[in-house]
Formats: structure tokens, C-alpha cells, sequence
């Protein structure tokens, strides 16, 4: 056991300001899909600096405090980590530029059990500086393979989407960019697991995957396209589970389930016949 429940339950870690720029919105976008049509003005707002928006799911990256678990003295196995969940809420329209201020803490911790691991629930609040609103929450749990016997029986705070047994509403299939991953990465998560060969035949994959966070926006992007015509208002919750990792150069396929303002969705890549993205919940504004 490297730490407690104690011990991480009051663990500080340092608020991140975020200088954010119109060029890291646009780059973004590019790294998730957007602009695959360039002459598509409702993609065109996300990748253009005239009248450019941020895209909902961008709030994943702001503020982001970077790998804290390894750079800080957590105690944490962190070789062992998996991205277990997330989810977003959105409280105010996302800027594209200006200084944010990510203020993260560790909410709660599951433990279960020595050969199982440890969940982690931690919480990123999102405040615009010069306003001092807060634009957004994150959450995120973290899968601890190796501190297990922790302690903690804290619920989860992301309460998993069920997926209807019915045929999807809707389908939507997206190429990955075979160097997606490395556009994606200069968001903030440099892991080499993402670029290096090496690296990720080391961790027991053919090359570098996908960023998780790039899937979910690449499933954002298909919501926000065929439930929600782009509108960068639409979507004030979003939460899912990651199942597989994905292969730049594979294509993605978003199902939408649509019950009035709330969708439950999953991704899959077809060619392997995986599930990627699953429990996916999005509650729409309105």
C-alpha cells in the first residue's frame, strides 16, 4: 500500500492557470475531427477564428492539472493507472480566450481490495480568473491497479448510463486521422504511450493509441453534429465509461439512443468488433 485514504482524501494539488488562446481551441477541434469538411460553416466555428467557438467537450483539457498522480509525491503506483470515467458539466458558454484557474481535489476513494485496486474520484473546477465564475466542473475516476487496501468506501460520483437494447436512433461513423494522436497530444497529455512505438509495444500494444479523452471528443463531435446541429450550447452534461483504447487510422462508430433532451451513446471500432466508449449519458440544454 503506497498511501492512505487519509492521506489522499488531503492531498494539495496546486491550481493550474490555463492561458487559453483562440489558436488552442482551434487545434483541438482539428485533433478531434473538426473541419473534415472545411467548406461546412457550422464546422467552420470551430476551426476558424471568425466567430470562433469552443467546442463542448474542449472543457476536458482546460485546466487540466497535468499527470498529478506521477509529477506530485501521491504515493501512487502510477505505472499501474487506467482513465476509468468522466464526466462534464458545462455552467457557462466556454471561452476562447483568457485565463482559467483548474482547481482539482480528490472527492473520494474506493477501495477494493488489495488484488483489485483502488478507484479515485477527483473533481476539476473550471473558474474563469478575471470573472471569478466558475465555467465548469470535471469529474474523473481514476483505477489504481496497484493501491489497493487503501481504504475508503466512498459511492461513485458518475452513475453509468444504461444502454438500450433497441436498435440505435441514430449511427455516425468517423475516419481517424492515422496522426491524430499526435496532433491530439499538444493539448497537454505528452504520455509517449501516444507517440512512441516503442513506448507502447512496451505496454503491450501493436503502436501508439489513442488519447481516451480524443475518443470522447470524437463521439462529442458526433452528437453535437447529428442531435444538435453544432450548436456549441446544446450539451450541458456528459459522462461515459472507456472500455478499449483506439488505433489512429481506425474508424469510430457513435450509436445515439434520444429520449427527449437525454441521449445515451457508445462507441466501437467495427473492424475489431470493440466496444471503446460505453454507459455514455448526455443531457442537452432545453
Amino acid at each position: 500500500m503506497a498511501f492512505t485514504y487519509d492521506e489522499m482524501m488531503n492531498f494539495d494539488i496546486p491550481d493550474h492557470h490555463h492561458a487559453l488562446t483562440p489558436d488552442a481551441c482551434i487545434l483541438y477541434a482539428l485533433g478531434i475531427g473538426i473541419g473534415a469538411d472545411p467548406t461546412d460553416a457550422r464546422q467552420l466555428r470551430y476551426v476558424y477564428e471568425d466567430g470562433l467557438r469552443a467546442f463542448p467537450t474542449m472543457v476536458n483539457v482546460m485546466g487540466y492539472p497535468g499527470f498529478w498522480l506521477k509529477e506530485l509525491d501521491t504515493g501512487c503506483d502510477w505505472k499501474r493507472v487506467l482513465h476509468g470515467e468522466q464526466a462534464m458539466t458545462i455552467l457557462k458558454p466556454l471561452p476562447t480566450a483568457g485565463e482559467l484557474i483548474g482547481r482539482t481535489r480528490v472527492k473520494g476513494i474506493r477501495d477494493r481490495g488489495p488484488e483489485k485496486g483502488a478507484s479515485l474520484y477527483s473533481e476539476r473546477t473550471i473558474t474563469d480568473a478575471a470573472s471569478g465564475e466558475v465555467i465548469a466542473t470535471v469529474d474523473m475516476t481514476t483505477v489504481a491497479r496497484g493501491d489497493g487496501g487503501c481504504g475508503g468506501d466512498d459511492a461513485a460520483p458518475i452513475t453509468p448510463a444504461k444502454i438500450p437494447e433497441r436498435e440505435a436512433d441514430t449511427v455516425v461513423d468517423q475516419p481517424i486521422l492515422p496522426q491524430a494522436a499526435l496532433l491530439y497530444r499538444l493539448n497537454g497529455d505528452r504520455n509517449p504511450l501516444h507517440a512512441d512505438p516503442a513506448v507502447a509495444e512496451a505496454a503491450g500494444f501493436t503502436q501508439p493509441i489513442l488519447h481516451g479523452l480524443c475518443t470522447l471528443g470524437v463521439a462529442g463531435h458526433a452528437i453535437l453534429a447529428s442531435q444538435c446541429d453544432y450548436d456549441a450550447d446544446a450539451i450541458e452534461y456528459l459522462a461515459l465509461r472507456f472500455s478499449a483504447p483506439v488505433y489512429p487510422g481506425e474508424t469510430v462508430r457513435t450509436e445515439i439512443w434520444r429520449d427527449g433532451n437525454e441521449l445515451a451513446f457508445r462507441a466501437s471500432v467495427p473492424a475489431r468488433d470493440v466496444v471503446v466508449l460505453n454507459n455514455g449519458r448526455v443531457v442537452l440544454k432545453g
